[in-house]
């Protein structure tokens, strides 16, 4: 039997924070590793510009983003282990946030075709 798709039941804005916070924890720049916990610190969250930002190479539509600021998220996020507590001072996603499949990569993660 395969996998269950989403199984700690995410809801929408969830799954697309956590997209989000997987791509941006991927990057040396924005990220580094907590040797004690394993997780992932993320330094700073980008703004948007007009309807947009860019993570690496990646375009995301700000309407896809909603949730990196909202408290509410972060904490479903921490309470299902997915991200470490402490938002807004304290920004990282734990082991398993970052093996979580979302399924929403090449869903809102917008690449140039050329």
């Amino acid at each position: 039997m395969p996998p269950k798709r989403n199984p700690l039941k995410l809801n929408k804005l969830q799954l697309k924070t956590l997209t989000l916070l997987q791509t941006l924890a991927a990057l040396p720049d924005v990220a580094m590793s907590d040797p004690e916990t394993g997780n992932t610190i993320l330094r700073w969250l980008p703004d948007p510009h007009g309807n947009h930002f860019h993570i690496g190479e990646a375009v995301v539509m700000a309407s896809d983003a909603t949730g990196l600021n909202n408290p509410a998220v972060w904490t479903a996020l921490s309470r299902k282990g997915l991200a470490a507590p402490g938002y807004p001072s304290h920004m990282a996603v734990t082991v398993a946030g970052l093996a979580y499949d979302t399924g929403l990569r090449e869903h809102i993660l917008h690449h140039a075709d050329h």
